[in-house]
C-alpha cells in the first residue's frame, strides 16, 4: 500500500508530502485489478507536481526520491507563492481521487500538521 501524508501548516495549507510504500506493483502473487494503475498514477502526479514548482515558480523546496522503497519527501522550505500552492493542492486533489477509486489496499492518506 502507498502510505501518504499531508503535511500543512497551522493555518492548514498543504505544505509538503509524504510518500512511501508500492501499490503492489510486481508481486505476482498480490497481483490485483488497478494496482500497476494506482502505482503508476500517484508516481505521475507526484514527480509532476515537483518538477512543475521547480520549472513554473520560485518556491524553494527540499525534494527526496528512494525509487526501490518507494519513499518520496517534498517539503516548501519558505512560504509557497500562489503558484505553488496550486500545484500541492492540485496533487493532493489527484491523490484523493485515486484513494477514493481505489482505495485500500493500495493507497491510504493523512494528514500533520508540521
Amino acid at each position: 500500500m502507498i502510505q501518504v501524508t499531508v503535511l500543512v501548516d497551522s493555518a492548514q495549507q498543504n505544505c509538503g508530502i509524504l510518500m512511501s510504500g508500492h501499490a503492489g506493483y510486481g508481486d505476482e502473487d498480490r497481483h490485483q485489478d488497478g494496482q500497476e494503475l494506482v502505482c503508476a498514477a500517484v508516481s505521475a502526479l507526484t514527480l509532476n507536481m515537483a518538477n512543475s514548482v521547480e520549472h513554473f515558480t520560485g518556491t524553494p523546496f527540499r525534494a527526496d526520491m528512494e525509487e526501490e522503497s518507494g519513499k518520496f519527501s517534498f517539503r516548501f522550505t519558505k512560504k509557497a507563492d500562489a503558484g505553488a500552492t496550486l500545484l500541492m493542492n492540485s496533487l493532493v486533489f489527484g491523490l484523493l481521487n485515486i484513494q477514493e477509486e481505489y482505495g485500500e489496499p493500495y493507497i491510504k492518506i493523512c494528514y500533520k500538521e508540521v
